[in-house]
C-alpha cells in the first residue's frame, strides 16, 4: 500500500452522499486521521431554474450515488469509508478501490493544476507536430482548461480557425 494521497471513489446509497460525507468526517476527527483521509467531497454544480417567472438557484451533485476521498489507502482508512453507514462498495474491481488517475482527477475538476505558458494572444508560434508542422501563425485564442490555442492557418488561400494543443506549438 502506498504512503501517497490519492482520490478514490466510494459507490453510496442515492440520496446518502452527504450523510456519508458527514459521518466520515465526523469518524476522521474522532480517530485523529487528518493525515490519512485528507478530503471527502461530494461535487455540485449550480442550476438556475425558472418557474412561474421565479428564478430559483439549488444546488446537484455532479455525481449521484458517490463520494469522492483524498486519501492514504491503508487497513485503517479502507475500513473506516467501506464501514461508514451508506457506503455500499469502493470503485474498483472486486472490494480493491482503484484510485483515480492525474487526468481523471483534473477533467473531473476535482483539483487543478496551474498551467504556466510562455505565450498570448496576439504571439507568433511555430506549429511542432501534426498536419501544419513548420507553419507560423498567430495566437487567436487560448484555453487553459482544455489546454489548447486556436491559431489562424491558411488552407486553400483563406484563413481558417485551427484549435491545438499545446504541446503542438512554440513561441517563436
Amino acid at each position: 500500500m502506498s504512503n501517497e494521497a490519492k482520490w478514490y471513489v466510494a459507490h453510496t446509497y442515492s440520496g446518502y452522499e452527504n450523510n456519508v460525507k458527514g459521518t466520515i468526517e465526523k469518524t476522521i476527527e474522532n480517530r485523529n486521521m487528518k493525515d490519512q483521509i485528507l478530503e471527502v467531497t461530494v461535487p455540485m454544480y449550480e442550476v438556475t431554474e425558472e418557474k412561474n417567472g421565479k428564478k430559483k438557484t439549488t444546488l446537484k451533485k455532479v455525481f449521484p450515488g458517490y463520494v469522492l476521498l483524498k486519501m492514504i489507502l491503508n487497513d485503517d482508512t479502507w475500513f473506516v469509508v467501506r464501514n461508514t453507514r451508506g457506503v455500499t462498495s469502493f470503485v474498483g474491481p472486486g472490494s480493491k478501490p482503484v484510485p483515480l488517475s492525474d487526468d481523471e482527477v483534473i477533467k473531473m475538476g476535482i483539483e487543478s493544476e496551474t498551467i504556466e505558458v510562455d505565450f498570448e494572444i496576439g504571439d507568433y508560434v511555430e506549429i511542432t507536430s501534426g498536419l501544419f508542422e513548420g507553419t507560423t501563425s498567430l495566437i487567436k485564442d487560448i484555453n487553459i482548461k482544455k489546454r489548447t490555442v486556436v491559431v489562424n492557418i491558411t488552407v486553400f488561400g483563406r484563413e481558417t480557425p485551427t484549435e491545438l494543443d499545446f504541446s503542438q506549438v512554440k513561441k517563436m
